[in-house]
């Protein structure tokens, strides 16, 4: 798989036949979906809430403001998707992960995504609840890390 910033959480990824399209590769509409499994696999691990608890249990959304993908290799149910996921910027009220899926070594992809906070119940603009945000310092990582 290569090496990882320690700062980096990996998530294996099973890529199967459903995931593919006529050209026996990954569908295209798949991979943002295996990023984002990577991310709320990082708030799990490392902050004790998915993304559904955190919405429920604690009130914090975390809506998604921007994405980015840069695609560097196919992926295929060949190998398991290795997902290697970190915040890299912790603003007032937002936060932004990098993730970079490999397979066999090889990097497939590359991703940049922004979420800010919300009040869950009135999808309002908030800060970083302090102990989320106590958590997330302690991991950024180099936005230019590999």
């Amino acid at each position: 798989m290569g090496p990882v910033a320690d700062t980096e959480f990996v998530h294996a990824i099973r890529v199967t036949w459903a995931d593919c399209d006529p050209a026996l590769i990954a569908y295209t509409g798949r991979i943002p979906c295996f990023a984002l499994d990577a991310i709320d696999a990082w708030w799990a691990h490392h902050v004790g809430y998915d993304w559904y608890r955190l919405n429920l249990d604690r009130g914090v959304g975390t809506p998604f403001v921007h994405m980015s993908l840069d695609f560097r290799a196919p992926v295929t149910p060949r190998h398991t998707l290795h997902c290697a996921c970190a915040p890299t910027r912790l603003g007032t009220s937002s936060i932004e992960f990098r993730v970079t899926g490999r397979q066999d070594g090889h990097v497939c992809f590359e991703g940049r995504f922004v979420c800010v906070f919300v009040e869950a119940e009135t999808f309002r603009k908030r800060q970083a609840p302090a102990d989320l945000r106590a958590i997330i310092e302690g991991r950024l990582a180099n936005p230019v890390d590999q």
